[in-house]
């Protein structure tokens, strides 16, 4: 397996693909490196030399933000939110939907799992 900025990429899958698997590196942005490197898309990651490997280290490295810092640089801007006290910091502290969506149903991924309330007799 090929190890870039410390993530293991799959060997079998096409570089365009393999590339996804860092994080912060989508279809697009992978592209653009390749393109850039000038390699072949529809190259595996196998095939990849030492030297191929190291340009892509040192681009992805000095040119983007990903993996560590692109986590760091987001969880710094959620603590922004929630320290200043504005909406969307409420939200995030609360852990309901940050981005207008409905809670009455649906949000059960932010929400967790149902907790039944008994009905109160009088």
């Amino acid at each position: 397996m090929a190890r870039l900025i410390g993530v293991d990429i799959p060997d079998n899958k096409r570089l365009e693909v393999s590339l996804t698997y860092i994080y912060g590196v989508g279809k697009r942005l992978a592209n653009q490196i390749i393109e850039k490197l000038g390699l072949n898309k529809d190259m595996r990651a196998r095939e990849l030399n030492e030297d191929q490997i190291a340009k892509l280290n040192a681009v992805l490295q000095s040119e983007y933000t990903v993996e560590g810092d692109l986590r760091r640089q987001i969880q710094n801007n959620i603590k922004r939110l929630i320290g200043i006290h504005c909406y969307r910091g409420l939200r995030h502290r609360l852990g309901l939907p940050v981005r207008g969506q409905r809670t009455r149903t649906n949000a059960r991924t932010r929400k967790g799992k149902r907790k039944t309330v008994a009905n109160k007799k009088i």
